[in-house]
């Protein structure tokens, strides 16, 4: 049985059997099951209460699981010690030593275990070198920016040299200029080490720049577990449509008939990429994201063609959203930042099938 079981976990890192925790009454994760392979970048992504610091939490140690099974490098880790588990870990709170310098930050963990000098200068270097912090290694915490205390916190992880590492949404306390810096630092430092890491947000632009997968959570269970693109071109369901996507895909009711959409719009489905089969009728939910709609001489071209009459512009600098409605549901256009379109104003609009999501209006699962 030892065999089999490690011969599954060939190419794993991490692997989750059958996970279950509840406090009282109230499950918090659910008969979760998930592997995540050898130098992979996962993403746990979902709002808040979804239970993803639950289960990082659970990966860590920190939290006792009602159930099923925690595996750590091919080691059984379910009721090991946080310091028997081989990770590092990095919160959203940075937790320096304030009246420490940043090298004794970063070399206090090792000094208490015991490690050699020798090593834990070897380390400190590496870690540094890596996070751009050799400058500011005589600072304490108080001289530094935000940016500069989170990235120590980062390193005083990368120095204990283990397989893994857990982020509990570590940039959540940054401004958004420090955030998007730290992004592609700590894109950088996975591609560096090829390591293991799993990353806790409710940010679905970390994301998509960081993972290699995202798992998107609800209620303790995931929702869909794929490539960011595969998420965002093909999501599982309502949910996860209305989740990716800023702002969210735009939804049309409306029922099959034949080899139609019927509803506020009609679109033929000739060519679109059924998950299991075509429909040929019942309740149906039509998705399209706004930068996939087309305006003016673009959406005489497309297969479904409307006009609209545009409610709000909002225009962002690289990019204009164009707020109106169809069918009386809100319906939102992403268009290039030096369109001159005005409020009042009625124009077609048109999308094509190849681009569109269709989604079971009572499972609300893709179809």
């Amino acid at each position: 049985m030892l065999d089999q079981t490690q011969t599954a976990l060939d190419g794993i890192s991490v692997s989750i059997r059958d996970l279950q925790l509840s406090f009282g009454a109230v499950n918090v994760l659910q008969d979760l099951n998930l592997d995540i392979a050898k130098g992979e970048f996962l993403v746990l992504l979902g709002a808040s209460g979804c239970g993803k610091s639950t289960l990082l939490n659970c990966i860590a140690g920190l939290l006792e699981p009602t159930g099923g099974q925690i595996f750590i490098e091919g080691q059984n880790v379910t009721w090991a010690e946080p310091s028997e588990r081989g990770i590092g870990m990095v919160f959203q709170s940075y937790a320096l030593y304030p009246q420490m310098t940043v090298k004794g930050n970063l070399s206090f963990g090792l000094k208490n275990a015991r490690v050699p000098k020798d090593e834990i200068e070897r380390r400190v270097t590496r870690a540094a070198e890596l996070l751009h912090l050799q400058p500011l290694l005589d600072r304490k915490p108080a001289a530094l920016s935000g940016g500069q205390r989170q990235r120590v916190a980062i390193g005083r992880a990368l120095v204990r040299d283990v397989d893994v590492f857990l982020f509990d949404e570590p940039l959540s306390n940054l401004d958004a200029k420090l955030r998007a810096e730290l992004r592609v630092e700590l894109k950088r430092l996975h591609q560096s080490l090829a390591n293991t890491m799993i990353y806790v947000t409710h940010d679905q632009i970390e994301a998509m720049t960081l993972a290699d997968r995202i798992a998107i959570m609800r209620g303790g269970v995931i929702q869909q577990l794929a490539q960011p693109l595969e998420i965002y071109n093909r999501p599982a369901n309502l949910y996860v449509a209305g989740f990716i996507g800023a702002p969210p895909m735009n939804f049309i009711r409306g029922r099959i008939e034949g080899s139609e959409f019927v509803g506020p719009v009609r679109m033929p489905l000739t060519g679109y990429g059924w998950s299991e089969g075509p429909w040929t009728s019942g309740d149906t939910v039509f998705g399209i994201r706004p930068e996939h709609v087309k305006i003016g001489d673009d959406a005489r071209h497309c297969a479904c063609q409307t006009e609209v009459t545009i409610e709000v512009v909002e225009p962002m600098g690289a990019d204009t959203l164009l707020w109106t409605r169809i069918g009386g549901d809100e319906f939102r256009i992403r268009l290039d930042g030096q369109t001159t379109i005005h409020e009042g104003q009625t124009l077609p609009i048109g999308f094509d099938i190849d681009c569109a999501s269709l989604f079971d209006a009572q499972s609300e699962q893709r179809i």
